[in-house]
């Protein structure tokens, strides 16, 4: 039973947990703010998460720039496309999120806040457009100010290859 309660993330300082936070609000809050003077949609649900990898974790290959944007594309197009297939019931949106972990896992994108995509998608039934705006252009505003954010706190984002 222990294992199921026992952290298995290291501990981090205070400061790094403040700064984890404050980089999710501003590219959050960049996107909202981004939403509202233009009046298009540049955020949804699955960018929240997205922020949790980006900026608390920007060493996971999961973080990574290509896995950020290619995973919401992937996920964002099968979405679209099984629910122009698909019936609007549990396991077509089902069917849509398997194929989408299974391409991006196939592909080596992969980043689970985009498993949530066909979700939205399902629930809000957009048109292709919506692969464009908000995913598209949002999944790669978030990678560029977590590129600033980390280097404006010294942190290193995206991971280099050695």
């Amino acid at each position: 039973m222990k294992h199921y309660v026992t952290r298995h993330q290291p501990q981090q300082p205070l400061r790094m947990s403040a700064i984890a936070g404050a980089g999710g609000l501003l590219a959050i809050g960049a996107l909202g703010a981004l939403s509202f003077y233009s009046s298009s949609p540049f955020i949804m649900a699955p960018f929240g998460a997205s922020c949790v990898l980006l900026f608390s974790a920007p060493a996971s290959p999961l973080s990574q720039p290509a896995n950020v944007i290619g995973g919401h594309f992937v996920s964002a197009l099968v979405g679209l496309l099984a629910r122009q297939a698909l019936p609007n019931e549990w396991w077509g949106v089902a069917i849509a999120i398997g194929l989408a972990i299974s391409i991006m896992a196939a592909l080596r994108i992969t980043h689970p806040p985009a498993g949530a995509v066909p979700l939205a998608i399902f629930a809000e039934n957009p048109g292709f457009e919506f692969l464009i705006m908000p995913v598209m252009i949002g999944a790669v505003l978030l990678v560029t100010i977590a590129c600033f954010y980390h280097r404006l706190t010294r942190g290193i984002y995206p991971l280099r290859n050695s």
